[in-house]
């Protein structure tokens, strides 16, 4: 048994996200957590609404209430879809809670200790009509590097090159529009890592061969442009405070950290969430996750694409930084961006199908499958509709669903409400038991090295498998000559539901249990399938009680498609708008 620790990318406190934001960092990061546990490990999987930011003051002030008020009010909004998706964390912290807000400050002070911090008066952009200065991301303009006319003062997200607000041509004020805008003195903190580049370099060298292209490619090409100095403090009212025992005229001024500092520091400030939440006689050790653990634990970070610098270079450089012994990711599963019709999902602009939305619709286990068996892994993927239907109509209801109710329906009417004996297996159960048996082995090597696409193609084939059996069987013709040989058939077919019902778990986890549910076997209580369990079928012995679980999945109808593309839209974009930060 491995200890796994997994955090996923957190999603921004600025409203209910998209199909995009599950697919890219939350909803794989949660099968792999449930497929681990299946196998016994020790897993801690972590998530928290990231908060901070002038997004969230605007979003408050907008909304007329107090940030700290609007924050708590989203995370338990966010949170509630979450739990509808069915993702099973072990904590979903807060970036604004006390233990983020105690350990920022600690990294903070150990970085200024070691000489990796330095205050530096700066010309910053003030906005004369908003009367403020102006975080990077409330200024756009036009990329210097590619020419796309909105980037933002952080970064481009048509070519992903990092900015500053000053190297935008034509800037202007997201909050008023406004051009008028002039250059002001104040004094930041800066982390200086161009004096960590060469550390973060080799520990790159040391850990990153094993991560896929897509984020080693990223992380190269941030050191390949070279490491700069980065502000990590901004005006705003609502952040982790500068501390005043450190930077007492930064604190006095009303200084914060900057949300992409202290949002990675938030993994490991969730995770002491977690230990202070534990209940009356019960022990959670959150530093034996993070401290002194390179040996213990294996940590798995989940995200888009446009996060990977922030994880790959900035946060670890940070890590370094401190000189103490914190846990550094050991494998980045990054993810290019789910498009909706050929343009991107966007919060902000309301475009494509929001996660409440989704529930509203259809339970959870239709997504969940769909958004993984589609997962944007080696490019860019876009969701559609009618893409949507087919993969629910022939892969859940058809393959699986109608195998379930075919043999469940069947049985019961030829053999009553238990498990049928008939005769002993036979040349085609050997046959089916190796099939299945290699095909479990090909989902286990999928989902253990993280390729999603891959291992719901297996379990695609898995049920594929038992409606090629029952094909060839036809149970329902075979009762007519060798009531036996048909009862042996649906003995067969009945254990293949249980091993479904296993290993279908980390993907669709409601459906799982219905199949479950449907035998009453006494002591249940198996987490996965062996080789030799594959092989053999006979999990579910004769004389076990079942039922009939309600259809599993219900095939969408040609009105049905045409309603969701009627109130979502189903059409290309004329100009697809680039993905907004979709999380941390």
């Amino acid at each position: 048994m491995a200890r796994h620790l997994i955090t996923s990318a957190l999603p921004y406190i600025n409203g209910i996200k998209h199909l995009g934001n599950m697919v890219g960092s939350m909803l794989p990061a949660d099968v792999y957590a449930r497929y681990l546990r299946q196998r016994d490990h020790d897993v801690l999987f972590i998530c928290a609404t990231d908060e901070h930011g002038t997004p969230a003051e605007l979003a408050a002030k907008e909304a007329g209430v107090p940030v700290d008020v609007f924050c708590a009010e989203q995370h338990d909004a966010q949170k509630a879809v979450y739990d509808g998706f069915e993702l099973k964390f072990d904590y979903f912290g807060r970036s604004s809670s006390a233990e983020n807000r105690e350990i920022t400050q600690h990294f903070a002070r150990r970085l200024k200790e070691n000489g990796f911090i330095e205050e530096r008066a700066i010309r910053q952009v003030f906005s004369i009509a908003d009367d403020r200065f102006l975080p990077d991301r409330y200024i756009v303009g036009t990329c210097p590097h590619c020419g796309y006319d909105k980037a933002r003062g952080d970064q481009c997200e048509n070519c992903t090159r990092v900015l500053d607000p000053t190297d935008l041509i034509e800037p202007r004020s997201v909050i008023s529009g406004s051009s008028e805008l002039e250059i002001r003195e104040t004094t930041h903190l800066f982390l200086l890592q161009s004096k960590l580049a060469g550390e973060v370099e080799a520990w790159i060298d040391e850990n990153g061969a094993e991560w896929p292209q897509l984020a080693s490619s990223i992380a190269r090409k941030w050191l390949t442009e070279g490491l700069h100095d980065r502000a990590i403090t901004r005006d705003l009212d609502w952040g982790v405070p500068v501390p005043a025992d450190t930077w007492p005229e930064l604190a006095a001024e009303g200084k914060v950290f900057y949300v992409w500092f202290d949002a990675p520091i938030e993994y490991i400030g969730a995770t002491k969430e977690w230990a202070d939440a534990a209940r009356d006689g019960e022990t959670r050790d959150w530093k034996s996750w993070w401290y002194e653990a390179d040996d213990t634990v294996r940590y798995t970070e989940f995200m888009a694409k446009d996060n990977v610098p922030f994880h790959t270079v900035m946060f670890p450089a940070t890590q370094l930084g401190t000189r103490e012994p914190w846990k550094k990711v050991d494998y980045v599963k990054a993810f290019n961006w789910l498009n909706y019709y050929g343009g991107k999902f966007s919060t902000s602009q309301k475009r494509g199908v929001f996660t409440d939305a989704a529930l509203d619709l259809l339970p959870a286990d239709y997504w969940r499958y769909f958004l993984i068996a589609n997962a944007p892994e080696s490019d860019d993927t876009s969701f559609s509709w009618e893409h949507f239907t087919s993969t629910v109509n022939k892969d859940l209801a058809d393959t699986l669903g109608n195998f379930v109710n075919r043999v469940l329906s069947f049985s019961r009417k030829r053999f009553g409400d238990a498990v049928p004996a008939g005769k002993a297996a036979g040349e085609a159960e050997e046959k089916l038991g190796q099939e299945i048996a290699r095909l479990l082995s090909e989902y286990e090597g999928h989902l253990e090295s993280l390729q999603f696409r891959k291992a719901a193609a297996a379990l695609r084939a898995l049920w594929s498998a038992g409606n090629s059996y029952l094909e060839e069987k036809a149970p329902w013709l075979e009762i007519k000559t060798d009531e036996e040989g048909a009862a042996l058939t649906l003995r067969t077919a009945m254990n293949l539901i249980h091993l479904y019902a296993v290993v279908s778990e980390p993907f669709i986890p409601a459906s799982a249990r219905a199949m479950r549910e449907a035998f009453a076997l006494t002591g249940d209580t198996a987490s996965w399938v062996t080789a030799e369990e594959a092989r053999s079928l006979t999990a579910v012995p004769a004389g076990t009680a079942f039922t009939v679980p309600p259809v599993l999945f219900a095939k969408i109808t040609d009105e049905d498609l045409a309603a969701y593309k009627e109130r979502f839209g189903g059409e290309e974009p004329a100009a697809p708008a680039p993905s907004e930060r979709s999380a941390t």
